[in-house]
């Protein structure tokens, strides 16, 4: 069955292409396995609460917009009455009978890991499409000053206050000279915008819609996840070629279901820290049905995604198995009003089995987080860049392209393009690097894996996986090492003082820890395999007094990387070149939406007998004792680039089987 939905259309209709429905929750009320529901453009001020899914992906029910984009669901409301308070500051008085049971402006975000720079509500104040900055009093709106953490500083003086009066939510906002009853302001009013209720709508196709603007919160792994989409722990869900955008937290949430008994836990009862109830959330959830049978599976594919605060994509648990390919996310947390350890374009925790490719990640305060189980992770063909601070900002958190944190893996990263002065947080074991481009430091190698704790140990034991499954084999702590390093070419770029000495000024676990020299080497000392191995012995197991060797760090293993402009490679590498006479330019240009790297690299990159990397070369990550295989278990042979072309026998490093002076990336 066919069903159409026209926002002009009689509230009376029925759903035929010649009396179509006036909201798309009328077809979702009804849409059965097999449906599809198609969405003539329009603004959709509604949220859509699927009431079923469809059984397979043979019998999926399809949501399509008529006109790519010309369907907008929304979760926020025009405001047209306004009245001047005081020079540029207008007020607005709102009926708390819009909100329902679900006041924007009385909910003050909050949960694990969450860190408020400021107290903020889930609302939010948009003139001509662009989110206003919240401040806790009206003397700020009065006389508004930059918020010196924004990436965007000039905008930041637009700002907004609230406050209740009675059943009436009263709001304050500067908008700095423009009429607000002249211009399009508009208020988040809605929660989500087309997220089940309930678990367990599964099969359900989301394409071509402009999703934006909803009231979602935090959402920590410790808690349920919402996003302003998302299949609510189910199976089976594309989400694809969307505009996903001005979620006040998340913008797509492939997370964690509703556990009453473990819903942000460590920041309402106290008295178990975070890492401890986590633990607690994926035994719980193992319990309950988290299985590759019932849970993920989920393709989020062509979408853009930008102006989240939180993230562009959440997710722990619900998202195993899913492939996330060819997205652009940016822009996200770029206000900086939101602060705390869920944060960046991406963040996911269990990530097993989930393939994130051909994404193009910019100016996220960081690009990609992999949390806890990144087994059988695989982050290929990516481009990313400007996941640092722009200069001039004051922030608290460096940032970096990629986060890799407290996973045993196998987790792969190959063929991509590194480009911020950060690339990679490694506080992780577990991991293959091959054939990326890699313009910026390793940070916190070795580190940033325990607590915190000055008077007793607070390591973290985190879960590893039997392999392609969901079901625990064990927990353990991090080691650290285990890392592979293949045909990788390292560029070092100038190093910024300001990311330095911010770093300095906010103590980010000691500067020490934070290396701003491109390379590998972070893992200086760390052992060879065949000096690792050779410590274990029958003797060493008999041996009850001397099991340190069983916590140190575990190997590393390279071969065929090329190192210019002052990269380091660490003082065990084998098979590399340094080339530090010619000096590499990359300039990575915007022309209409499309991006060319500029480079002189080609000129110079050595020719030498390089590995041609496979599964057999990578082993076997040390915990899970799993290869750097595919999702169904089948080898891997590194034999395409990053643009998919076929490498030659006699490879090249870096991500590109040819090189050249423009590359269209």
């Amino acid at each position: 069955m066919i069903y159409y939905v026209a926002n002009d259309a009689s509230p009376r209709g029925c759903g035929t292409k010649e009396q179509p429905f006036q909201t798309i929750s009328q077809a979702a009320e009804i849409a059965q396995s097999g449906d599809t529901v198609i969405v003539a453009p329009g603004i959709y001020r509604e949220y859509v609460n699927p009431r079923r899914g469809g059984t397979d992906d043979d019998h999926r029910i399809t949501y399509i917009s008529e006109i790519p984009l010309g369907a907008v669901i929304t979760g926020a409301e025009e405001v047209k009455e306004w009245t001047n308070y005081e020079g540029n500051v207008w007020m607005t008085r709102i009926s708390n009978g819009i909100f329902g049971d679900y006041n924007p402006y009385t909910t003050i975000i909050k949960g694990d890991w969450y860190q408020p720079a400021i107290l903020s509500h889930t609302g939010e104040v948009y003139l001509n499409g662009k989110s206003l900055y919240e401040v806790p009093s009206l003397e700020e709106v009065l006389h508004p000053s930059v918020f010196s953490p924004s990436w965007d500083p000039d905008f930041s003086v637009y700002k907004w206050y609230t406050k209740q009066d009675g059943d009436v939510t009263v709001i304050y906002a500067n908008f700095q000279g423009a009429d607000p009853r002249k211009e399009n302001v508009e208020i988040n009013v809605r929660r989500n915008c087309f997220y089940p209720d309930k678990t367990g709508v599964g099969y359900i196709t989301l394409s071509g819609f402009a999703v934006r603007q909803a009231a979602t919160t935090w959402a920590p792994p410790t808690a349920y996840q919402e996003g302003m989409v998302g299949p609510h722990w189910s199976r089976g869900w594309i989400i694809e070629d969307c505009e996903i955008s001005h979620s006040k937290c998340s913008g797509i949430s492939l997370g964690k279901y509703l556990q009453p008994n473990n819903e942000n836990k460590w920041t309402t009862r106290f008295f178990k820290d975070g890492t401890q109830t986590e633990r607690d959330a994926v035994c719980q959830a193992q319990t309950e049905g988290w299985n590759k049978e019932n849970i993920g599976s989920h393709i989020v594919r062509r979408c853009n995604i930008h102006d989240c605060g939180q993230t562009g994509i959440v997710g722990h648990l619900g998202g195993v198995f899913s492939i996330i390919e060819d997205n652009h996310i940016h822009h996200i947390n770029h206000k900086q009003e939101l602060r705390g350890a869920e944060i960046g374009g991406i963040k996911m925790h269990a990530a097993i089995d989930v393939i994130i490719r051909r994404n193009h990640f910019h100016h996220c305060t960081r690009g990609l987080w992999l949390d806890w189980q990144a087994q059988g992770t695989r982050v290929s063909q990516n481009l990313f860049h400007d996941n640092v601070p722009p200069k001039g900002s004051n922030v608290v958190d460096v940032g970096e392209d990629i986060f890799i944190e407290v996973s045993h893996g196998p987790t792969l990263v190959d063929n991509n393009l590194m480009l911020s002065n950060c690339a990679a947080r490694i506080s992780t074991q577990g991991i293959a690097f091959v054939h990326n481009l890699i313009a910026g430091s390793f940070t916190y190698v070795g580190s940033g894996t325990d607590n915190g704790g000055r008077k007793f140990p607070t390591t973290r034991y985190t879960p590893y996986h039997m392999p392609h499954r969901t079901e625990v084999a064990g927990f353990m702590t991090i080691l650290h090492g285990d890392a592979r390093f293949y045909n990788n070419i390292f560029v070092q770029q100038e190093i910024r003082e300001d990311l330095v000495s911010n770093a300095r000024e906010n103590d980010l676990e000691g500067i020490s820890l934070l290396h701003f020299t491109c390379g590998t080497k972070p893992y200086d000392d760390y052992p060879k395999a065949d000096t690792y191995f050779a410590q274990f012995t029958a003797d060493s197991a008999l041996d009850h007094l001397g099991k340190d060797i069983y916590y140190d760090h575990l190997p590393i293993y390279t071969g065929g990387n090329v190192y210019f402009n002052g990269a380091v490679p660490c003082n065990y590498e084998e098979n590399y070149k340094i080339d530090d006479v010619h000096k590499v330019e990359l300039a990575l240009k915007e022309s209409a939406g499309n991006y060319t790297l500029e480079t002189n690299l080609y000129e110079y990159l050595p020719k030498f007998e390089i590995p041609f990397v496979s599964t057999s070369t990578l082993g076997e990550a040390f915990e899970p004792e799993q290869k750097f295989e595919a999702p169904d278990g089948s080898p891997i042979l590194f034999d395409r680039d990053y643009f998919g072309n076929r490498r030659e026998i006699t490879p090249l490093p870096g991500p590109f089987a040819k090189g050249g002076h423009t590359l269209n990336v």
